[in-house]
């Protein structure tokens, strides 16, 4: 998926190997998709002049598997719809998004923008302003209706647990939950950072969903140390908690979504509560001063579709904030999309400012607490 903001971005999976009946639903789903964009009215230079068309646009993005899904789900209906090729090249670089700017003439139409990047990028004049007349977020929640950014999608870090562990729905429900090893024993994990752990540990200790910002770091550390004997392996690669509850190594851990969804999806042992997830936003713009700066903004208009959207969450588990997406999504695969209603209202949203401002000191304080084993 693309980068998320919040540090990390999530690796998906590659499905080639996947079973007929797998790709069989794809192909559905992503005929499904191109019809509804083909109903989508066409922008004229009647309706606007619409400047003359390139033969190609450039989109950095991660690379890999991600990049290779947006081209199947986004970039090859933006080619059919516009005649205009998609040109993609990685790694996402801030240091070079600034000196393309800088030069005043970026080779990048489009660009992800990962973690706290994408704030400083709106900081820093670095991005177009998003054109709502051309990319329609009315009806998107606030968090997606930024004036320089826009959100791909949205991913979550949870509590991920084996299913023969806790059978019958008797899985923890939470982090108060996760905590409470007498009534849910079992080796646990969690993440080796101080992102997610500070918010989770508030929530463990009573704090409300909407009360968590700004964090109390003295309460989250000493919620913290009540679980740290009972952790047996703090993780630092996003693989990682999901190989471990496959291994039986542990039966609960935090981790990020794509990778519980993707074993679900096997048939493994392993599933997701959304319980005090932590939720992240994909982030893209279009650097300032980009010769192509309105067919970004179309490639934008095309990510929008829900359609497309629910084909992409079907495949990677990341879901577009679009409000129709979810009616697309097949009913089995819904609870496992952190965006799916049900989900969505359990959880928070990561506040990066929060975090921009106070990163540097929780990360210190975090290092000086892990020596402290």
């Amino acid at each position: 998926m693309p980068r998320i903001l919040g540090y990390d971005r999530q690796p998906g999976a590659d499905r080639t190997g996947g079973s007929i009946a797998r790709r069989s639903r794809r192909d559905i789903l992503l005929a499904a998709a191109a019809a509804g964009t083909a109903a989508l009215p066409r922008f004229s230079h009647a309706q606007g002049g619409a400047p003359p068309k390139p033969d190609r646009i450039v989109v950095n993005a991660s690379g890999g598997s991600m990049t290779s899904n947006l081209r199947r789900f986004y970039f090859s209906e933006y080619e059919r719809q516009h005649g205009i090729r998609v040109v993609d090249t990685s790694p996402v670089d801030f240091g070079k998004l600034r000196a393309m700017v800088a030069s005043g003439n970026p080779e990048w139409t489009v660009t992800e923008i990962g973690g706290q990047d994408a704030m400083r990028a709106v900081e820093l004049n670095l991005l177009e302003p998003i054109d709502i007349s051309i990319v329609d977020l009315s009806g998107f929640p606030a968090m997606a209706r930024q004036s320089h950014i826009y959100v791909g999608a949205t991913s979550s870090t949870a509590l991920g647990y084996r299913t023969d562990a806790f059978p019958d729905g008797s899985h923890p429900k939470g982090w108060a939950e996760f905590w409470d090893v007498r009534r849910f024993p079992g080796a646990r994990s969690l993440r080796n950072h101080p992102v997610d752990n500070l918010e989770f540990a508030l929530l463990a200790d009573g704090v409300a969903l909407d009360k968590i910002y700004p964090i109390d770091m003295d309460r989250a550390f000493r919620k913290l140390d009540e679980i740290r004997p009972h952790i047996a392996v703090w993780w630092t690669t996003g693989a990682q908690p999901a190989q471990m509850l496959v291994d039986r190594e542990v039966v609960l851990a935090s981790g990020w979504n794509g990778r519980f969804f993707e074993l679900t999806r096997r048939g493994a042992p392993v599933n997701t509560d959304f319980t005090g997830g932590s939720l992240k936003t994909s982030a893209w713009g279009i650097p300032r001063g980009t010769r192509n700066a309105y067919w970004g903004q179309q490639l934008f208009r095309t990510m929008t579709n829900p359609r497309l959207q629910a084909a992409y969450a079907t495949e990677l588990s990341y879901a577009g904030l679009n409000p129709q997406t979810i009616s697309f999504v097949p009913e089995d695969i819904r609870p496992l999309l952190p965006a799916a209603p049900a989900n969505l209202a359990k959880q928070f949203w990561m506040d990066l400012a929060w975090w921009t401002e106070n990163g540097a000191r929780a990360q210190e304080r975090w290092n000086r607490w892990m020596l402290q084993r």
